[in-house]
C-alpha cells in the first residue's frame, strides 16, 4: 500500500485550464453557460453556472436530475488533477469552489484517477440514519465517480450511465459513491452493471475503493470504511439510492427538512 500511495503522490499537477471554457455547454445542455470569478489556486476562485439569459443558476437545484434515460452529473474535479474542487452548498447559487479546511486550500496528496463530480437535485440526509450501515447522511449531493477514458473539463453537465455505487463511511458519516460512465464514452455500450466492469475493466473497482480509503491517511486521519462487506452493489441498488436522495432533497427544497446552512431557492 506504500507503493500505491507513492505512485498517486507522483501524478500530474492540476493544469490551468481545467474549468469548461466559457461559453455555452455542448450537449444536451447548450442554454448553460459557466463563468470563471476569481484566480485559479485562490480562495476567490468560483466557477459560476449561468442560463441562457446569463442569470445565475444553482447546479445543484437548477440543473435536472435526468437527461432522458442517463442521469446528470456536474464535474467538479477532472480527471488526474489535484485540486479538492466542490460544488459549494452553502454558498449563494452553489458555484464550484475549492475545499477550505482551517483556512488552507485543500489538495489531494496524488491526483484523483477519474473524473469526479455530483448528481444535481440530490441530498445525502443527515437526519437520517441508515438501516443497514447505522450511519446518517454527509449531508451533500451524491458523488459520482466517473470511470470513462476522457478527462471531463470541470462545470460540464456530462449525462452518465449508472453502473454501481459503493457505501463509503467517511468520519462516521455516509458518502455513497456512485460508479458510472458518460454515456458518450465508447466503452459505454459495453457497460451495463457493476458486473461488466469487473469483467472489462479489471482493477477498476478495487483502484476506487483503495483510492477512497486510504487517501485521507497522509494527513493523520484514519482509513475510510465500507458498507455491505465492502462490495460494490448493483446499478439497481445505486439507481435506489439517487432516487431515495432525490426524495430527500425534494423535501429539504420544500422546507420539510431542516435546510441548516445549506443554501436553498426562495
Amino acid at each position: 500500500m506504500q507503493a500505491f500511495l507513492a505512485a498517486t503522490r507522483a501524478g500530474a499537477a492540476f493544469p490551468r485550464r481545467y474549468a469548461a471554457a466559457p461559453g455555452l455547454h455542448r450537449r444536451c445542455f447548450s442554454a448553460i453557460s459557466t463563468e470563471v470569478v476569481g484566480e485559479v489556486g485562490t480562495a476567490d476562485y468560483r466557477l459560476k453556472f449561468k442560463d441562457a439569459g446569463g442569470k445565475q443558476i444553482s447546479p445543484w437545484h437548477d440543473v435536472p436530475l435526468k437527461s432522458g434515460e442517463f442521469y446528470n452529473c456536474i464535474i467538479e474535479i477532472p480527471k488526474n488533477t489535484k485540486p479538492k474542487m466542490e460544488v459549494a452548498t452553502k454558498e449563494e447559487h452553489n458555484p464550484i469552489a475549492q475545499d477550505v479546511k482551517k483556512g488552507k486550500l485543500r489538495d489531494y496528496h496524488g491526483p484523483i484517477f477519474w473524473n469526479y463530480g455530483m448528481i444535481p437535485q440530490t441530498w445525502e440526509d443527515p437526519n437520517v440514519v441508515h438501516p443497514e450501515t447505522k450511519c446518517a447522511g454527509d449531508n451533500d449531493p451524491v458523488d459520482v465517480v466517473e470511470i470513462g477514458s476522457a478527462s471531463i473539463a470541470q462545470g460540464t453537465v456530462e449525462p452518465v450511465k449508472v453502473l454501481g455505487v459503493l457505501a463509503m463511511i467517511d468520519d462516521g458519516e455516509l458518502d455513497w459513491k456512485i460508479i458510472a460512465i458518460r454515456a458518450a464514452d465508447p466503452m459505454a455500450a459495453e457497460l451495463h452493471d457493476i458486473s461488466d466492469v469487473d469483467a472489462k475493466c479489471p482493477g477498476v473497482i478495487t483502484g476506487i475503493r483503495e483510492w477512497f480509503r486510504w487517501y485521507k491517511t497522509p494527513d493523520g486521519k484514519p482509513l475510510n470504511a465500507f458498507g455491505y462487506e465492502e462490495k460494490a452493489l448493483d446499478k439497481k441498488f445505486a439507481i435506489e439510492v439517487i432516487e431515495e436522495t432525490h426524495h430527500a432533497w425534494k423535501k429539504l427544497i420544500e422546507g420539510k427538512t431542516a435546510k441548516g446552512k445549506n443554501w436553498l431557492k426562495n
